[in-house]
């Protein structure tokens, strides 16, 4: 039988949050809404999560010392990560003595760093992939390059959210490819991977539940990237029956490997019926941000129940939907919003502010949701929404 105590009494039931941003956000107030005491850790003060969760720390996650001895004063039920720059090998030395990470600490590490992943996905479970090579050195890089060939994508092994992304059109690329995914790895300096482009009729995300009855398919959620980084998704993402059953076959394959209960986000190129394996997160996706008006259970809420064995009844879908995100431009220690008004007006719509407490350039500070008569209708009214909202 399932436990769940009661916060900040002797038998509460604690989750660590490692990464406590927007997506992190939701995960808090999900497992809030079910008893769950959470503590919300990042590197800076007042991060999204934090707004909500009944505790808080800042630590440098990616310090193996600091983040073992955090985890060990905590004593957590469970350790959710929620970003990728974190010490993963102390978590896999933790879950090695019983402490719980979701999904598992092997998917956290292996996801963590491209040259994991990739070669985990093509050549353990033979997944088809685009074909790709691993570079160290400059000179490595513009070998790898000419062996890919020119289209080609390169990004470092550890990014996320586009940094250090680009794609190489002609060998006047290559310098400055190079240097810029140098600045762009969460570790600095580093290995970078060459990926040959597919030229792929469209991207998707199939959000992949492993849960306590088996494993779950949400509707696929098409998307559109800008340098590697999400600004809008959209539910379901048209797509023929053959192609569908080989994402589900790739994406139960790569989680089923991966091991452990929780949501993945399965990244997949499609190219009529071909479907390719892109990446996984173990975690929530921030495309999946569309599920918080899509159904009657955002991807949030089944992470959290995947993640506590609970069951997962019947999912009721409100589609179409989308979801657009609020990228803003400017600098200011005390961010103010305007605009959110007009934009609720929008029938079927809905925002999230997510409280980030700086802005300084471009930065996603919320998020446009809602529902159409079909994609484009649903698109259009998210798009329009996210248009009215502007810092003051």
């Amino acid at each position: 039988m399932i436990q769940i105590g009661t916060s900040f009494k002797q038998s509460e039931t604690r989750l660590v949050l490692l990464g406590s941003g927007e997506l992190g956000k939701e995960v808090a107030i999900e497992a809030i809404r079910l008893g769950i005491h959470v503590i919300a850790i990042d590197r800076y003060p007042n991060a999204p999560a934090m707004l909500v969760a009944q505790e808080s720390r800042v630590i440098d996650m990616l310090d193996a010392k600091i983040l073992e001895a955090t985890i060990r004063e905590l004593q957590p039920n469970f350790i959710v990560p929620e970003i990728e720059a974190i010490h993963t090998e102390t978590l896999l030395k933790l879950e090695s003595e019983g402490f719980r990470v979701v999904p598992s600490a092997k998917a956290v590490n292996l996801t963590m760093n491209r040259e994991g992943i990739r070669n985990f996905a093509s050549k353990e479970l033979g997944l088809k992939t685009s074909s790709y090579a691993f570079a160290s050195t400059f000179d490595e890089f513009a070998e790898a390059i000419d062996t890919i060939g020119i289209p080609c994508v390169v990004k470092p092994i550890m990014s996320s959210s586009g940094k250090g992304q680009s794609m190489i059109r002609q060998t006047s690329d290559i310098k400055s490819a190079w240097e810029y995914g140098q600045t762009g790895g969460r570790a600095g300096k580093g290995k970078m991977i060459v990926e040959e482009f597919i030229p792929f009729d469209f991207e998707i995300t199939l959000l992949t539940i492993r849960h306590v009855d088996g494993t779950s398919f949400l509707p696929p959620i098409g998307h559109r990237q800008v340098n590697g980084d999400y600004v809008e998704s959209w539910m379901p993402q048209e797509i023929s029956n053959l192609a569908l059953q080989k994402a589900k076959d790739i994406a139960e394959k790569i989680t089923s490997g991966l091991g452990g209960t929780g949501i993945f986000g399965v990244e997949l190129f499609v190219k009529g019926d071909d479907v390719y394996f892109s990446e996984v997160s173990p975690r929530p996706h921030d495309t999946g941000l569309v599920t918080l008006i899509s159904q009657n259970f955002s991807e949030f809420s089944l992470h959290v129940r995947a993640l506590l064995g609970l069951p997962i009844p019947s999912l009721h879908f409100f589609l179409p939907a989308a979801s657009s995100a609020i990228l803003l431009e400017g600098k200011s220690e005390d961010p103010i919003y305007v605009g959110i008004e007009s934009a609720l007006q929008i029938e079927d719509s809905d925002v999230r502010i997510f409280g980030k407490p700086s802005i300084d350039g471009k930065r996603r500070m919320g998020v446009a949701l809602a529902r159409g008569r079909d994609v484009a209708d649903a698109k259009e009214k998210a798009n329009r929404i996210r248009d009215q909202i502007k810092l003051k």
